[in-house]
């Protein structure tokens, strides 16, 4: 029996086990090109699932086609998957002058998108509506093929951004070398998207927190921001009772409604109104308990819970899957935000380590702002779940920013050197990705004219 005690005492436990495992897996050259892949992968492929289990029986009762909404989303993922292999494939250089391009083009789509919706507001135009070009809230339509400019602002603002930051150096230090050109483009943005959309305007001040927290901004320049943001905030609460957004002038304030109110008890919430969609989700959960009740057999998405397989689908998620299924999702986005945040340490490109660093904060800042919105921890802000949600240019432009988070991580300078060690075939290489750039050798120390004590011979006495 003192035996069997002394080997179990000097037997290791399981964690001990695992743990050694785990770093060995994770000290490997290429770890987070991996767990960047697998993660977004199986984030995308939950996506498809939930979004035909919460479509397809709307889709077969408006046209008798159960597949027609997921036809379209599995459209939106190949497109998706073309911009990530464009993106992987793009160097750093060609990604940086890709910024401004892709913000100047975001910023006109937003003048026009709010230019359509505020002559209509004050009477100009009968609908929003100007020839081809058409608007709906969020989205603008060029004849059949509509868009939302948003989602393109936040992609140009993480490469335009972290190319104006890497450029300027220790210079940012300095409030001067911050107001220009970087605070003036982001005013600008802060008043072109939370016109129409105080929740991607909330989801880009977190990148754009992230960025400067990168470039090690000091605190009190948080703190000036942060009093500036609270102004804005309450500047584009304050327009949504003249028009903007979905509000009107001569109705209740929406965006404050939406502030206060998963605040207050259900008891003294307006059912019918604003606590409607949370009430609605809120059962969904509550009905999938631990496990479930079974994927596809989900009963609140059959047009009792608003917008199930866009906002609200991680309440789907719930009611079908349970907490195990949640868990799952939460579990993938923490090792997204991991494998992000740690491309961003380990790169040695200062452009990469912004821009890796402002992606990972806009996905993960996403991400907690529509959960804690379904789950009623935050007030709804009509957020997409990313990878999950069903929408078109959400997914194309996710997928482009893993693509080139993607592109970072084959860049670290210890996946670098493998891949430049042992180059995979060159059918490989032109198929899905070339060769990364070795990262710069080490200049060696300066010799000096005497040897240092202790070297090259004895120290005299």
């Amino acid at each position: 029996m003192a035996d069997d005690r002394t080997q179990k005492a000097a037997r290791p436990s399981l964690s001990r086990q695992l743990l050694p495992a785990v770093h060995g897996l994770l000290a490997r050259p290429l770890s987070s090109y991996y767990l960047l892949i697998a993660s977004s992968g199986l984030l995308l492929l939950i996506g498809l699932t939930m979004v035909f289990s919460a479509t397809s029986v709307e889709s077969f009762y408006k046209s008798g086609n159960a597949y027609s909404a997921i036809a379209s989303q599995a459209v939106y993922a190949l497109l998706g998957l073309v911009a990530f292999w464009i993106c992987q494939r793009l160097p750093s250089g060609t990604l940086r002058d890709l910024g401004k391009y892709i913000l100047g083009l975001a910023v006109v789509l937003l003048a026009i998108l709010d230019l359509l919706g505020a002559l209509e507001s004050v009477g100009v135009l009968s609908a929003p509506k100007l020839g081809p070009v058409h608007a709906n809230l969020l989205w603008l339509y060029f004849g059949p093929i509509g868009l939302q400019p948003a989602e393109f602002a936040k992609l140009g603002m993480v490469l335009w951004g972290a190319d104006v930051i890497a450029r300027k150096g220790p210079a940012l230090g300095h409030w001067r070398e911050l107001s220009r050109p970087l605070f003036p483009v982001i005013a600008l943005l802060f008043v072109l998207v939370g016109y129409n959309d105080l929740g991607t305007m909330l989801v880009l001040l977190a990148l754009i927190v992230g960025l400067l927290w990168a470039a090690g901004i000091r605190l009190r320049v948080f703190a000036a921001l942060g009093v500036l943001g609270l102004a804005g905030i309450g500047l584009l609460i304050a327009a949504a009772s003249g028009g903007a957004g979905s509000g009107s002038a001569d109705a209740e304030n929406y965006r404050v409604a939406r502030l206060t109110d998963f605040l207050q008890p259900l008891e003294k919430c307006d059912l019918q109104d604003n606590c409607y969609q949370l009430i609605q989700s809120r059962s969904a959960i509550f009905e999938g308990g631990w496990f479930g009740v079974g994927l596809g057999k989900g009963v609140l998405k059959w047009n009792w819970l608003p917008e199930a397989s866009n906002d609200f689908i991680f309440s789907v998620v719930a009611e079908e899957l349970g907490v195990v299924g949640c868990t799952v999702v939460l579990a993938l986005f923490s090792v997204l935000a991991y494998t992000g945040f740690r491309i961003a340490r380990r790169s040695a490109d200062p452009f990469r380590r912004l821009a890796a660093t402002a992606i990972t904060t806009w996905l993960v800042s996403q991400a907690v702002i529509n959960i804690g919105g379904v789950t009623g921890m935050l007030p709804i802000t009509g957020l997409p779940l990313p990878f999950i949600s069903a929408g078109g240019s959400a997914l194309v432009v996710t997928l482009a920013a893993i693509g080139m988070l993607a592109s970072f991580a084959r860049a670290e300078p210890d996946a670098a050197k493998a891949l430049n060690a042992r180059p995979p075939a060159r059918w490989v290489r032109l198929l899905w990705a070339p060769l990364p750039p070795l990262p710069p050798q080490r200049q060696p120390a300066p010799k000096s004219g005497r040897a240092p004590a202790g070297v090259g011979g004895e120290r005299r006495r």
